[in-house]
């Protein structure tokens, strides 16, 4: 719609707001009103009309099977465009129209704001199953009525009151027409059945609304006078009410086709199992987070009696093994620390290669310094905990075998994300430079016995489905890759 009114139109920025607000809400109209509506816009030498939208009804049968936004239609060639966008008023002349024979009936009501006609909304009525109206498409008929009077004075859609259209009530779902003065005059049997399950045993109509909704709803100190006004119709909000162990979505919608509030619709929808859902998985999500959080916490306390009983270690090949535990078994409770502060199995890998870095560099103070440059992004937790063992692994390797007992040095984790500069979507590949002493002669990291670079391979290739490599460094020292395939992040 931006393109073609920017295109075709001389409508500005908030003109096109207002449509934008008004296209949120017209399926309310469309529903109302069995009917197909378009709308449509002068262009901006004033000899034509642009469909810039389309919406079709979930409560009858559709007007157009085709397409209609982007057609253009000259000035002449459908005279009730023509008259309700000249003279402001709703248009309902004329004859109904044969399309692949089936009769429909068009109306055209002006888009006004603040004064001004924006276009005009063609509203397209299949005639093809027309038969006496029951009392419930009268009420939804008179409704449309009153919404469409209020497009053409300008006074609907509600600006800074639309709801996420995707959970809000629609007409299907539920609605009761209201009185000026908050009482039932129609309910829908989807409303009463709703109100049923709040605890209501009488038939709503004539019931104050409001009232009648308080009273269902638990006391949970003072009384909510938001929701006696919203369930009495008198401002355009939503909310919910909860009662009877049911939940009840509730949009309430003023009618002022003539300037004065002469009722309101009410639509809802009973979102029960939805909430019972959402309650269940919020369970399940705490769960999960405190489950890594004992995890962490066990892996610590591992981590501690594993150093407790290097300290105690006579072999200096024993204590070292031991404080290589340690450190791994570290790595792994970092990922699940994470994991414990998230909503999902994802985190944030960035932090977590930061703090390793400062883990190994404990093996080195002061004498090597190591910094991260590039990004990992978000990892599944089944890539970031083997990820985060080799990370540590190598970098662990580096510190013990490339630096002597006084040299200094520098140790660099590069990582390069797919979709970033020069890489594919779904891979990210890893780098470990430093400038220590190098490989020695003949060294082959795919035959090397040493237990460190067996785990990295097992983890890479194995597990990450990735490739390892390990060669000097360009100038100076060892460079380290791998290259892992990974999802795509998600926005």
């Amino acid at each position: 719609m931006n393109d073609l009114v920017r295109q075709h139109t001389t409508l500005d920025d908030r003109d096109l707001d207002w449509l934008h607000l008004l296209v949120s809400e017209w399926q309310l109209l469309s529903d109302l009103s069995f009917a197909d509506l378009v709308l449509w816009v002068p262009t901006r030498d004033g000899a034509r009309y642009v469909s810039v939208a389309q919406m079709r009804p979930n409560t009858g049968p559709t007007s157009y099977q085709d397409d209609m936004v982007g057609h253009l239609v000259p000035r002449g060639r459908r005279p009730l465009l023509d008259m309700a966008h000249d003279e402001g008023r709703i248009v309902r002349e004329g004859d109904p129209e044969w399309r692949e024979e089936v009769p429909v009936r068009v109306e055209s009501i002006p888009v006004r704001r603040e004064g001004r006609v924006l276009g005009v909304i063609a509203r397209n009525t299949n005639l093809l199953t027309v038969r006496t109206p029951s009392r419930l498409e009268l009420t939804y008929l008179q409704s449309a009525s009153d919404l469409a009077q209020m497009i053409a004075a300008g006074s609907f859609p509600f600006p800074g009151e639309q709801g996420d259209t995707d959970v809000s009530p629609r007409v299907g779902d539920g609605l009761i027409r209201l009185d000026a003065d908050g009482l039932v005059q129609y309910a829908s049997p989807n409303a009463l059945s709703a109100y049923h399950r709040l605890g209501l045993a009488a038939d709503l109509v004539g019931l104050h609304l409001g009232e009648a909704t308080t009273e269902l709803a638990p006391a949970r100190g003072a009384v909510d006078e938001a929701i006696v006004k919203l369930a009495s119709g008198w401002a355009p909000r939503a909310a919910e009410v909860e009662g009877n162990d049911c939940v009840v979505q509730l949009r309430a919608i003023p009618l002022k086709p003539k300037g004065t509030r002469i009722g309101s619709l009410v639509l809802l929808r009973d979102i029960t199992e939805v909430r019972h859902r959402e309650r269940e998985l919020l369970t399940k999500d705490a769960t999960i987070r405190e489950i890594h959080h004992r995890v962490k916490n066990n892996l610590q306390t591992v981590a501690a009696l594993l150093r407790l009983q290097a300290r105690r270690m006579d072999s200096d090949r024993g204590r070292e093994a031991l404080n290589e535990a340690v450190r791994r078994v570290g790595s792994i409770a970092i990922v699940h620390e994470t994991l414990s502060q998230t909503l999902d199995e994802r985190v944030e890998f960035d932090e977590i290669a930061d703090r390793l870095l400062s883990m190994v560099a404990e093996l080195s103070p002061g004498r090597v310094t190591s910094r991260r440059t590039g990004r990992f992004g978000i990892l599944d937790a089944d890539v970031a905990t083997p990820l985060a063992m080799v990370l540590t692994e190598v970098l662990q390797n580096a510190l013990e075998h490339g630096f002597g007992p006084d040299t200094l040095g520098t140790v660099e984790v590069g990582a390069v994300r797919g979709g970033d500069v020069g890489r594919e979507e779904g891979r990210l590949l890893v780098t470990v430079q430093d400038d220590g002493r190098g490989l020695p002669d003949g060294f082959d990291a795919r035959e090397s016995g040493n237990l460190g670079l067996q785990i990295v391979r097992t983890l890479v290739e194995g597990e990450l489905g990735g490739t390892f490599d390990m060669v000097p460094a360009p100038e100076r020292g060892t460079r380290v890759t791998f290259d892992l395939p990974v999802a795509p992040e998600k926005p």
